[in-house]
Parts: structure tokens; C-alpha cells; sequence
């Protein structure tokens, strides 16, 4: 304390001094290591966002469930004549729509609740096949999020058709009408009544992070 140096001790001011001035630079050093605390803990994380696993036809990703019924996903390459790398990691997933007017949906709770009103962003890679054991049509990806297993509650994003055999990233930004722990992705077509075989390739899903613009 000040009062137990004398006046006259210029030692001991100094020295208290000097543990003054050690304990304010020691601040903003506790204070990027909150803020690293407190931005990892925003961070909403998927399991398994790159679908890796072992390369297995009709199979669900590790983490991954099946939401639309007749769902058998591919964990790529190495399958029905798709052989490209993947973007991200050993593998990825492929879905499909079929002739009969069926599509392949595949989901997951996340680890965190995505709020109501609060905005987020993640981002995603998509190719096509071109080969895909004759499903070589072109798709969309649809995703959803919701509060139940499987409930496709809101449409948060939806591709352009993906054509290229070379992946391409996508920047996805919403807000939650209501509060929602699953997200769900399906291949898309169109809505209604058709009949198509296609594919979309999916891999290296990022963490959901609130939005960075202000």
C-alpha cells in the first residue's frame, strides 16, 4: 500500500510503481484471451462438416442422419465412377434425385441453438459429376434449419444449379425466425411433381459464426 512507504523511500515508490505498471500491461493480453474465449464460444459447430469417412456407397457420414425417406448418400470418391478429390479433407458426400420424382435429404442437430433474430454465416463447397452411375443431371442444394429432426421449418439457402466438375465455394447468411438446433441439406430439382437423376457433391461445411458486418 502507498502509505507504507515513507515519503522519502524513493525505492519504495519505485517499486510500486513498477507493480503498477506490470499489472496494466498485463491487461490487454487477459483481454485477447477473453475475446478469443468468448469468439470460439460463438462459434456453432457441425461433426463431421467435411463428410469424412470411409469412402462406401449408400452410406450416411459419420454425424450425419437420413431426413427424406429412400436417403442412401455416398461417401466419395472411389463409387459409381466418381473419382474427383475432394475440396477439403479425404472425402465427401454425393446425393441424388431419382427418375421416380425422389430426392436424398441427409441432417444433423448442431451444437448450439441458432437463435431467433440473430444473424449467422457459414460457408460450403458444391460440384457436380459428371458420371455418377447415369444420375449426371445437374442440381441445387437446398438447406434448411429447424427445432426437430428433420423439420425443414425455414429455407435458408438454395443453389444455383451446379454444373462444374471444379468445387465451388458459397457464402451462406440468414436469421432464424424461430429458434433452431438442426440443419438439413437436400438435393433439389424442382418443387412439384418430376422426374430427373441428378447429383450434387457436397464437402467442407465451415462453423455458423455470427454474422461479421455490423
Amino acid at each position: 500500500m502507498w502509505q507504507n512507504c515513507a515519503y522519502v523511500d524513493n525505492l519504495c515508490l519505485l517499486r510500486k510503481l513498477r507493480m503498477k505498471r506490470q499489472n496494466l500491461l498485463k491487461l490487454p493480453a487477459l483481454f485477447a484471451f477473453f475475446l478469443m474465449v468468448n469468439f470460439a464460444n460463438a462459434q456453432i459447430t457441425l461433426q463431421n462438416p467435411s463428410f469424412e469417412d470411409e469412402p462406401a456407397d449408400a452410406t450416411t457420414p459419420m454425424g450425419w442422419f437420413p431426413c427424406e425417406e429412400g436417403t442412401t448418400p455416398d461417401i466419395l470418391p472411389g463409387y459409381w465412377g466418381v473419382y474427383q478429390e475432394a475440396n477439403d479433407g479425404d472425402t465427401f458426400v454425393g446425393i441424388i434425385t431419382r427418375e421416380s420424382g425422389t430426392y436424398e435429404s441427409i441432417g444433423q442437430r448442431t451444437s448450439d441453438v441458432m437463435e431467433k433474430g440473430s444473424c449467422y454465416e457459414f460457408s460450403l463447397d458444391l460440384a457436380h459429376s459428371d458420371n455418377y452411375a447415369g444420375y449426371t443431371g445437374a442440381l441445387q442444394l437446398r438447406i434448411y434449419i429447424g427445432a426437430k429432426k428433420c423439420k425443414t421449418s425455414q429455407l435458408i439457402f438454395e443453389s444455383p444449379v451446379i454444373e462444374d466438375e471444379d468445387w465451388q465455394e458459397f457464402e451462406v447468411e440468414f436469421t432464424p425466425e424461430k429458434n433452431s438446433e438442426y440443419i438439413i441439406i437436400e438435393a433439389f430439382h424442382k418443387d412439384g411433381k418430376f422426374s430427373f437423376k441428378g447429383n450434387i457433391l457436397i464437402d467442407n461445411f465451415s462453423p455458423i459464426k455470427i454474422c461479421s458486418r455490423a
